[in-house]
């Protein structure tokens, strides 16, 4: 008997990054194309232009970038003419930065994703927190922004986020059909070390 619960949501498919995928992914553009399929599923150049506010022609490029990666695909199902749609190739992009230690490249492009991404959480909080004055109660209640320290070796500080890792990916595969209150929710998960001047 399997420990996996059974939903009807197929398991997310998963990608381990390796180094030229993860600098071709270093890029602004490219992160949010990627990002908007993830979430909003397949989409053509032109509606992503439009969303992403820039121009179809550096929409084009990007995905093309992306897919030559294979972090992008198109999604013939969708295509009519010569009319492109494009789907994210993987649900989830893994990667451990000390795999890209021997490759200063690749280590730049870690680097430069870890900032964007930070950037782009603290983003994402402060427009709930502009917007959450005007939101219902239920979800007022429910969004959390909390810290705290924790003094651990590394081996329990990973074993923490592996742990928490789960929790989310069990959210993320029970169905939330039928809730006409679901909605699409940021999960932050961050555990850096204090570093001294803290």
């Amino acid at each position: 008997m399997s420990d996996v619960p059974h939903t009807d949501r197929p398991a997310p498919r998963e990608v381990q990054i390796d180094a030229r995928q993860i600098r071709v992914l270093a890029h602004p553009l490219r992160m949010r194309l990627l990002g908007a399929l993830r979430v909003d599923g397949p989409a053509t150049a032109t509606a992503l232009a439009e969303k992403l506010d820039t121009n179809t022609g550096a929409t084009s490029y990007h995905l093309r970038q992306l897919a030559e990666v294979g972090l992008v695909a198109e999604d013939p199902d969708l295509g009519t003419g010569r009319q492109r749609w494009w789907r994210a190739a993987h649900d989830i992009s893994n990667f451990t930065p000390t795999d890209f230690d021997d490759d200063p490249d690749a280590r730049a492009a870690v680097r430069w994703i870890e900032v964007n991404q930070v950037r782009t959480m603290a983003e994402q909080a402060e427009r709930w927190l502009a917007a959450a004055e005007d939101q219902p109660h239920e979800w007022r209640e429910a969004a959390n922004l909390s810290d705290m320290v924790l003094t651990l070796p590394p081996a329990r500080l990973r074993a923490l986020t592996d742990e928490l890792w789960q929790v989310i990916m069990r959210f993320h595969d029970e169905p939330t059909t039928g809730e006409p209150d679901a909605r699409q929710v940021h999960i932050f998960l961050s555990a850096v070390p204090r570093v001294e001047g803290e």
